[in-house]
Parts: C-alpha cells; structure tokens; sequence
C-alpha cells in the first residue's frame, strides 16, 4: 500500500523515526491507526451511551415522569446566573 500524507506529516513522521521514538516509518503510521481507531471506539462508545440516556428520557416520557419545561428552564437559568462571575 502506497500512501500520499503530504509535506508536514512526512516531515513529521521522519522526525518521530529520527529522533529514535519509532523503528520505522510503518511503526509510527501503524501507531497513529491504532490511535485512529481507538478514537473511533471512544466515539462509539459515548454515543452509545448517549442513545442510552435519550432512551431512558423516552421511557419516562411514555411513564408520565414529565417535568415541566419552563421551570426546568428557570431553575437552568438560576444555576447558571449564579456560576457567573
């Protein structure tokens, strides 16, 4: 597999190989995909927990544990009057 990354990371990537922080330049592209995908797990693993808390909010909703929107938002806007300086 041939890849183009441009001036500034090829540059980059010779530096980290120079400097003795990697063996080769495969070493330090094998490191940034492992750093790549452990970002996307990361990412995938707060949506999920996301798409869990919107589906507690949905299942209280069908319960009938409202709250009421204007003062949930007045009691937001004292929280946050209070924390500014």
């Amino acid at each position: 597999m041939n890849v183009s990354v441009g001036k500034d990371f090829e540059e980059f990537v010779k530096g980290k190989v120079a400097s003795g922080d990697y063996a080769s330049v495969s070493e330090v592209v094998r490191d940034g995909l492992r750093l790549l995908r452990e970002k996307d797990l990361i990412l995938e693993a707060r949506l999920q927990s996301l798409r869990g808390e919107i589906q507690k909010g949905l299942d209280q909703a069908d319960a009938g544990q409202l709250l009421d929107g204007p003062a949930v938002m007045a009691e937001l806007r004292e929280l946050i009057k209070n924390r500014m300086p």
